[in-house]
Order: C-alpha cells, then structure tokens, then sequence
C-alpha cells in the first residue's frame, strides 16, 4: 500500500472512530447532567454514584485528587468535604489536586498543575500544602492514553495504580481510604493482593455512570494500615 493510501485509510479511521464519540456524547444524559450542574465532565457523576453507596467523603476530610484535570472529581470533593466553607456549621476539610496538564482554578481547592505526582518535587509541594497533617483519602480517575495495544494499556494503567498507591502510603494517615480506577486484566488480583498488605478491605465498584461498553472499574481501599514495610516491589517505585 503507498504511503498516501495509508495516510487516507488512517484519516477515514480517524473520522470515523470520531464521528462515534461525537454521536455517543450527544445521546449520553450523563454529559447534559455535567452542563446542568455546572461540572467540567461527565466523570463527577462516577465518585458521587461511589460516593452516595460508600459515604467516603464527609465534612472536614483532607483530600488528594491524583491526575485532575480537568476537575471534576475535585469540584465533587470540594463540595462534600466542605473545603469551600459552604457548610457553615460543618468542619472545613481540605482538597489538593495534582495533573501533569493544565487545571483551571476550583474554589475551595489547592491546584497544582503541570506536575507529576510521582516525583520527588511534587511529593514535597503536597507535604507543604498539608502543614504536617496526613490524607483522609487519596482519589484516582486516572488513565493513561490508549495505544490501541489493549494489552499494553492495561499494563500502563496498572503501573498508575501502583504509583497511586506509593504515593498515598506516603501521604496517608491510618484508616485513611484510596480509590482509583482500574481495567479488567490479569494483573488485578495481582493488584488487589497487593492492597490487602496496606489496608484492611478492599472493595470493587462499577459505577452507573461508566459506560456499559467499558471494562473501567473502581478499587476502593479502607482502612489504612500504615507502611509495616518498605515499599520494595518494582512496580511501585
């Protein structure tokens, strides 16, 4: 095939695989209701379906919410945790968000954009934001850009996961929870396995509002146990 065929065939993909997403958008009630309720997208509707059946976010939390942008699990975090002061006779928790891409301001949380949350740096400005205090909840809506290699992006979200869960070990205080999203694989009960050396339950969710088609699910882990060793698993660091 020459190159300009293949140029043609890979922009008639393109066009296609695009026209689904605009049809699948128009016809998803999910994305009118983040219009409605003024949320940047659709994805709030996932941590409040999660959290209406858990209750992990209360008045007076402290939050991280890994891989932001665009916010809209901060803006649902910032409204239940009462960081926006809204709530006048509840306590006044906190929230952080982190994302490597740009996040526009959000009332009530402490941004910080182009940073990856995995460093050393990062690690550092969140220890500074808290004050010498420690997380009641580290959250995760995470996914890495999809290769079109099914395998290879569910090996690259798995290493999100760990990454996440480095990170809230480090950051937690015990009892505290991390919820982060995840696809079906054979790594995760790998995965799930190893959450059970850290926290004492481990729940699996699949909220409504993900879409049917979809093999995203939700690990929520409570109770913190606190770091009984060293992190030494490859995958983690």
């Amino acid at each position: 095939m020459s190159t300009s065929r293949r140029v043609l065939t890979y922009c008639l993909k393109r066009f296609k695989s695009s026209s689904q997403w605009l049809r699948r958008q128009e016809a998803d009630p999910y994305v009118e209701k983040a219009k409605i309720y003024n949320y940047r997208c659709r994805s709030a509707f996932k941590l409040l379906e999660i959290n209406n059946e858990t209750n992990i976010l209360q008045p007076g939390m402290k939050v991280i919410d890994l891989g932001a942008a665009p916010g809209s699990w901060t803006q649902v975090a910032v409204q239940k945790v009462n960081a926006n002061g809204c709530l006048p006779y509840k306590p006044q928790g906190s929230v952080i968000s982190i994302d490597k891409l740009q996040i526009f301001p959000i009332q009530g949380a402490t941004v910080m954009s182009n940073l990856d949350f995995s460093t050393i740096e990062a690690h550092d400005k969140v220890i500074a934001a808290l004050n010498g205090k420690q997380v009641d909840l580290v959250l995760s809506d995470m996914a890495p850009s999809a290769t079109g290699i099914r395998e290879l992006d569910k090996d690259r979200i798995i290493a999100l996961c760990y990454m996440a869960l480095r990170f809230a070990a480090l950051v937690s205080k015990k009892d505290a929870s991390l919820l982060f999203k995840v696809w079906d694989g054979k790594e995760v009960p790998v995965l799930e396995t190893d959450l059970a050396r850290f926290y004492n339950t481990i729940k699996i969710i699949k909220p409504n509002a993900s879409r049917s088609e979809s093999s995203e699910k939700y690990f929520l882990a409570k109770g913190f146990r606190g770091i009984q060793r060293p992190l030494e698993n490859n995958q983690w660091g």
